[in-house]
């Protein structure tokens, strides 16, 4: 092998070292875990228990940054509740849960889409602007009702404006 090849070779691998070792060190330096700041877990042999779960629906938020909080509950090949009424222009947080199986929720012709987890409360802040009906699917393989499990959310003029 000619001199330059392993000059280059050299360089090459110690570069790569340095790379890996300030990796590694950057991973664990002061006990550093994967973020896991404002994940919510739940029992989801409970989740019913929980006063946001046990009615699911939409309901008027006492936080400012909301108009209302929406809470669903997946579970076998079902969403509940099957049908929810949005006013337009509404700030909306979407909770979600699951009592059985990862379920996916995914709000055709909008941003939302989530895996929801069992023991995990999936969580999306978003407006609804646009007046309509937007079909609830379950994007996740979760059986064989799978391509049965829908929902509605049914945006209606008379927005957060008129509330006031």
């Amino acid at each position: 092998m000619h001199k330059f090849e392993k000059i280059w070779m050299s360089v090459g691998t110690g570069s790569l070292i340095i790379f890996l070792v300030i990796l590694g060190v950057s991973a664990v330096h002061a006990g550093h875990t994967p973020a896991a700041s404002g994940i919510e877990t739940i029992n989801p042999e409970y989740v019913r228990d929980d006063d946001r779960f046990a009615e699911p629906g939409l309901y008027e938020s006492d936080d400012d940054e909301f108009d209302y909080n929406l809470y669903f509950v997946a579970s076998a090949f079902n969403y509940e509740p099957s049908e929810v009424e949005i006013p337009q222009g509404s700030r909306v947080k979407v909770q979600v849960v699951s009592t059985d199986v990862v379920h996916g929720f995914q709000v055709v012709n909008t941003n939302i889409n989530m895996m929801v987890e069992p023991g995990l409360v999936s969580t999306y802040r978003t407006n609804f602007d646009n007046v309509g009906e937007y079909l609830i699917v379950c994007n996740e393989y979760c059986g064989v009702g799978h391509t049965d499990m829908t929902s509605t959310i049914k945006v209606v003029e008379g927005g957060a404006e008129a509330n006031e």
